[in-house]
């Protein structure tokens, strides 16, 4: 399948890539049982603050959409209906019209009018002008956005450090600067203190990292970052680091043989985590070695070697993620589930002949996106299925209408999933009910919307579906940012689960930017970004909305560091504010080892 060519916008909802690329897209074109209406081209990305230039990546491989689809994943063979056709019964989405209608699309652009049949077929839309799921998922989206990035940020190269050292005695892999001067971590004299022209009220730095280890030419790739009780940690390059989360002190180096290529998004609750690394040195390196951490105390577990056989979808690249005390690999017509305690396999991929799962996202629940088989490498057939992470076996499943794909998941519980049409550039964001059912497809309006799923790893005929800034949920609300141009504010959107619709908006300060990174009881926590002239903020908006309250207010003095993170991830936990680079290059050794990969805040 051809991909989208590369300045195309990605769609509602979906990863943002490259800015500058990849424009952000106008609001989804309503719920997945819905015919999907293509939204209108976005404006070209905002200007950014000056920042050293970064890498260019590899260019975006093809996807895994290349491949014909399996057949019914562990279900019998039915005929796909629109979305809310269940392939079991009990499964898929309900029979009922969509919340549109024949009204003017709510993204703008196009009228939400049902696809023309198929020469020869019957209209599935024929009477259910709302059909959202498969189809609905209306509104652009470029493949590269939601299929090879992870974690927060675009898709550039961003700087990323190396770790140093096995286990012992830790050996920083980056300078600290504890924020007193006393350290050289942002490169300045050690009389320069960074909180030295820090106000009033302002929140202070708690410890600036720099990189000091000689990557690439390209760079390398950050993973992370994960805060386990009193340890933030990073993937690097060769190795993976601990560090105080108050101090930044070095807690921990462990020493790889190979590059890091793939990490779980989250670690298990215990602390453990497992990350992939490739098997040997060289552009000919697969990423198939899977590696269990104690992030708490850095000491390496199990180690287990992936068989992904031979063949075309043998050089797809794994993504992990966890539930549980279960982890999963998959990549093109692979997937594997592990005990994260010993490394047991606890199941592979279905039988040959279903659908096979291609990516799964973790948390409270385990999800599977599944491609399945259809004689028509034109005409993609997929489905999500929330699977027991004991056995692999699908609780439920979810079937989206044919040429729909799934993109990212934004929640697991609640269950919101964003689908794009590639082809037509079409994408929506839909709701799942615990029990497999259509529950509401997202109305967008007329904003624009982008969520921030780039930066991390560049994975090959692979999709991360997790990882993306500026999204969050409970119970019955799903939140999500809108976009805006360069020093416009921007607002954050809360949508009905049950409904779809939007319930309201809360605006950012004049000439900022508010992202929304987790919920804390009832309040959405988020993100101001900083600006050069401006320190960035930690906030939170009331269930009702409203204006966000400030909880931690960054310095002014410092607000340029702050904005000069590569494609940045960002962790808020006990009160400390962690920005970090996505991916760590730069133009010379000499400005590699003075570029910053990470800083906390805390009041």
């Amino acid at each position: 399948m051809t991909q989208p060519p590369s300045n195309q916008p990605p769609g509602f909802g979906a990863p943002n890539p490259d800015p500058a690329q990849n424009p952000p897209q106008n609001a989804p074109q309503g719920p997945p049982p819905m015919p999907p209406q293509a939204p209108p081209m976005p404006p070209q990305a905002p200007p950014q603050a000056p920042q050293a230039a970064p890498q260019t990546p590899p260019p975006a491989a093809p996807g895994p959409y290349d491949q014909a689809p399996q057949p019914g994943y562990g279900y019998p063979q039915q005929q796909p209906g629109p979305y809310g056709q269940p392939t079991q019964p009990g499964y898929g989405y309900p029979q009922q019209p969509g919340p549109y209608g024949q009204q003017p699309n709510p993204y703008g652009g196009y009228p939400t009018q049902p696809p023309a049949p198929a020469p020869g077929g019957n209209n599935p839309f024929k009477g259910k002008p709302g059909v959202i799921i498969g189809a609905a998922v209306a509104a652009a989206l470029v493949i590269g956005a939601g299929t090879w990035f992870a974690l927060s940020g675009d898709d550039k190269d961003t700087p990323i450090a190396k770790p140093t050292a096995t286990s012992g005695a830790p050996k920083p892999t980056e300078s600290v600067d504890q924020g007193d001067g006393s350290g050289d971590g942002d490169g300045r004299n050690a009389e320069d203190d960074l909180n030295a022209g820090r106000q009033s009220g302002e929140a202070k730095i708690d410890w600036l990292l720099k990189n000091n280890v000689d990557l690439p030419r390209n760079g390398a790739d950050v993973f992370g970052p994960w805060v386990s009780g009193d340890v933030v940690a990073k993937a690097m390059y060769k190795g993976i680091s601990g560090f105080g989360l108050s101090d930044g002190a070095p807690k921990w180096t462990l020493d790889l043989p190979f590059e890091v290529c793939a990490a779980a998004p989250e670690p298990a609750a215990d602390g453990t985590t497992v990350i992939a690394i490739n098997d040997k040195a060289g552009d000919r390196a697969d990423c198939k070695v899977l590696q269990q951490v104690n992030l708490k105390t850095g000491k390496a577990g199990w180690k287990k070697t992936l068989d992904k056989g031979t063949g075309f979808s043998s050089f797809s690249d794994v993504t992990l993620a966890i539930s549980g005390t279960t982890v999963t690999a998959a990549g093109m017509n692979h997937s594997w589930g592990f005990s994260i305690a010993d490394g047991k396999q606890l199941f592979g991929k279905p039988a040959e002949g279903s659908c096979q799962p291609y990516a799964f996202a973790g948390g409270a629940k385990l999800i599977a996106a599944a491609a399945c088989r259809t004689g028509d490498v034109n005409k993609p057939q997929e489905q999500i299925s929330e699977v027991d992470p004991a056995t692999g076996k699908p609780k439920w499943t979810f079937k989206l209408q044919p040429t729909w794909e799934v993109d990212k998941i934004y929640s697991v519980d609640p269950l919101v999933v964003s689908a794009q049409q590639r082809d037509e550039k079409k994408w929506t964001v839909f709701a799942v009910t615990a029990d497999g059912k259509l529950r509401s497809q997202i109305e967008g309006g007329k904003d624009k919307y982008a969520p921030d799923c780039g930066g991390g790893a560049f994975v090959v005929f692979g999709r991360n579906l997790q990882g993306c800034n500026g999204v969050t949920a409970d119970a019955n609300t799903f939140y999500m940012a809108t976009d805006s141009e360069y020093r416009q504010a921007n607002a954050v959107v809360a949508f009905d689960l049950n409904t779809g619709k939007q319930k309201w908006r809360a605006a950012a300060p004049a000439e900022r930017t508010i992202t929304p990174l987790r919920m804390e009881g009832s309040e959405v926590v988020v993100y101001m970004k900083a600006l050069y002239d401006k320190g960035g903020a930690v906030a939170t908006i009331a269930p009702t909305g409203g204006s966000p309250k400030i909880l931690q207010q960054h310095p002014l003095s410092t607000a340029e560091i702050e904005d000069d993170y590569y494609s940045p991830a960002y962790l808020y936990s006990g009160g400390h504010f962690v920005v970090a680079a996505g991916r760590v290059s730069a133009q010379n050794d000499a400005e590699e080892k003075e570029t910053k990969t990470m800083m906390s805040f805390s009041k």
